[in-house]
């Protein structure tokens, strides 16, 4: 396992416990480097949304437990937010709350010389999405999905 993914897990695992605790949901953990800086991210949600005092009450408590356990070796900026409106779909619960929703695909190989798709997600499963594009359903394969989010309609 590469240090990236450690810290991830390990960060991952100190966070849960608080998330869960203001029935909050941990949506994702990242840590990596833009430019000269790390950061380790979280995002958070919940229903109706996350306000800037819930990040900082995660963040408080987070940041205590970071610096008791002190694995991660590097200097490093630590975030934690909300996911957005175009939060990438990671886990089987994002996929559950956007069946029926408008969503943007991009794929590693063209399909239809496409690379970029936006429609409505229809079903999916372990190895493929199918979203409704102007009321025919296209099959995708999730081994070709290099991006699949929440799309952002005007």
């Amino acid at each position: 396992m590469d240090k990236r993914s450690e810290y991830e897990i390990r960060a991952g695992a100190l966070i849960e416990p608080i998330v869960n605790a203001r029935k909050f949901e941990l949506v994702d953990v990242e840590f990596v480097k833009e430019g000269n800086d790390y950061y380790l991210r979280a995002y958070i949600d919940k229903e109706g949304g996350i306000t800037i005092d819930d990040c900082e009450l995660v963040s408080k408590a987070f940041e205590e437990k970071l610096d008791r356990e002190d694995f991660i070796k590097e200097p490093y900026i630590l975030e934690v937010s909300s996911p957005g409106l175009t939060r990438p779909l990671k886990k089987e619960k994002d996929f559950e709350r956007s069946i029926g929703k408008d969503i943007e695909i991009k794929t590693y190989k063209a399909i239809d010389k496409e690379k970029n798709f936006v429609g409505t997600l229809m079903s999916y499963d372990k190895d493929s999405v199918i979203i409704e594009i102007d009321g025919t359903a296209l099959t995708i394969e999730r081994s070709n999905i290099s991006l699949i989010r929440l799309a952002f309609v005007f």
